[in-house]
């Protein structure tokens, strides 16, 4: 699904134009977006009024999208959702509500969303209305059609809005996340929702395909595949479903995007493992790093000027910030003997990654990209792997094998609300989410 995005009255809207479309009504009139909080709580208090519907079938349709809504937005951990009062519609008219906001206010409300559900050509319309109950200032007012078999996305799409509008940050929603999966006996990737959803295998080698990473446009799929009896990087063209290998010597292993026309990867065609380059059509654009020993999952800053590593260089495994165009490299990480899997934050003020404990145990940390600001994320919970950052930096997702089998699990980027994403058959591991939004 591609979107394009909008700016009206300071406020970025998203508008969908494949799916359905939605139809901006009216939004805040100044800032870039609406700070709603109360003073020392993490959370947004959001009333959420069920929506309004005419009809079995539009009943139906408010029914599900209630459902989805709620679970989307619970999801993000945003969002204390209050059940709204009784009295909050002051006449039964619904053309000519009246709003009730001191009711709102005596439930502790910050923000109330009320919605309606009608059957327009067929289709869904679902109109939605959403205010600071504080002031009764109108914050969105729009309206989501599509057909019935997009519901969900008509209400991850008001997620969508609800979120970049009260925090002024891209959101979870649209987002895809692909992954490694033995569930058929072999090795394959899988790609699913940013919430578990939406399952869906992408490779059918019978072999064994790995470190999965999707180009910030959704187009191509890198990865890792030893269908020939060696580690060999492929491209595929998700749209034309057609791959491309990159044909090299020696070993081809963990690519990561640097931009939509740049993927890198480590190669040993040369001699030792360095870091390359390549292009989608496979060819290589230029070698990256130049040292002995070996050099592996490469990892870019948001603007593709500086790449995080992991290299042995120094001994044991440790990781290393390279500036792309100078060459100019250091030392990241000087806490624990073995340090890889670095992830850079889409914000692009940490750095994710994994390290092995001295009793055997793998556990996760972030760091600032000047070496600063360590902080432990995970502990005595098995080996935690593969950290991922979702689109807004809000989010890691990750393997871990806490209940025995690896598993995918989420959580804030702080550490907290650690849970399992998947509920599937076999290991999940090698987790990555894309940056691209359907």
């Amino acid at each position: 699904m591609k979107f394009t995005r909008y700016a009206v009255s300071g406020i970025i809207i998203v508008l969908c134009a494949l799916f359905f479309t939605p139809l901006y009504l009216g939004a805040a009139e100044s800032g870039e977006y609406i700070a709603i909080r109360k003073e020392g709580s993490a959370k947004i208090a959001l009333v959420l009024g069920k929506p309004d519907a005419e009809g079995k079938r539009e009943s139906g349709w408010a029914q599900n999208l209630d459902a989805v809504i709620r679970d989307g937005l619970d999801f993000t951990k945003l969002f204390t959702l209050i059940s709204p009062p009784l009295n909050i519609k002051e006449t039964g008219d619904n053309k000519n509500v009246t709003i009730n906001f001191g009711a709102l206010n005596s439930v502790g409300g910050e923000v109330y969303a009320g919605s309606r559900v009608s059957k327009k050509s067929g289709n869904i319309n679902f109109e939605v209305e959403v205010y600071e109950t504080a002031s009764a200032k109108p914050l969105l007012k729009k309206t989501y059609t599509g057909k019935e078999e997009q519901l969900r996305s008509i209400g991850h799409a008001f997620c969508e809005d609800l979120v970049e509008l009260l925090t002024g940050k891209k959101s979870v929603f649209g987002s895809r996340i692909v992954f490694v999966s033995n569930k058929t006996g072999f090795k394959e990737i899988y790609e699913c929702d940013f919430d578990g959803q939406g399952f869906e295998q992408l490779t059918n080698s019978h072999s064994i395909s790995l470190t999965p990473t999707l180009s910030p446009d959704g187009r191509y799929l890198a990865y890792t595949d030893f269908t020939s009896g060696r580690p060999a990087l492929n491209i595929k063209n998700l749209e034309e479903k057609k791959t491309t290998v990159a044909s090299k010597s020696g070993v081809s292993i963990a690519p990561s995007w640097r931009n939509n026309n740049e993927v890198a990867t480590t190669l040993s065609f040369e001699g030792d493992q360095n870091i390359y380059l390549i292009k989608p059509d496979g060819s290589i654009a230029r070698r990256i790093t130049n040292s002995k020993g070996i050099d592996v999952s490469p990892s870019f800053s948001p603007d593709g000027s500086k790449m995080a590593f992991v290299s042995s260089r120094n001994g044991a495994p440790q990781i290393f910030i390279q500036d792309v165009q100078s060459g100019e490299t250091k030392r990241l990480t000087f806490n624990g003997k073995y340090n890889t899997q670095p992830s850079w934050s889409p914000t692009g003020d940490k750095i994710a990654y994994s390290t092995m404990q001295s009793k055997g145990e793998i556990d996760l940390f972030v760091i600032n990209p000047d070496g600063s600001g360590l902080q432990q994320l995970t502990r005595k919970s098995g080996e935690n792997e593969h950290p991922s950052w979702s689109p807004d930096g809000g989010m890691i997702v990750f393997s871990s094998s806490r209940q025995g089998k690896k598993k995918l699990f989420v959580m804030n980027a702080n550490g907290e609300n650690q849970r399992r994403l998947l509920q599937g058959d076999g290991e999940e591991m090698q987790p990555s989410w894309s940056l691209f939004r359907k």
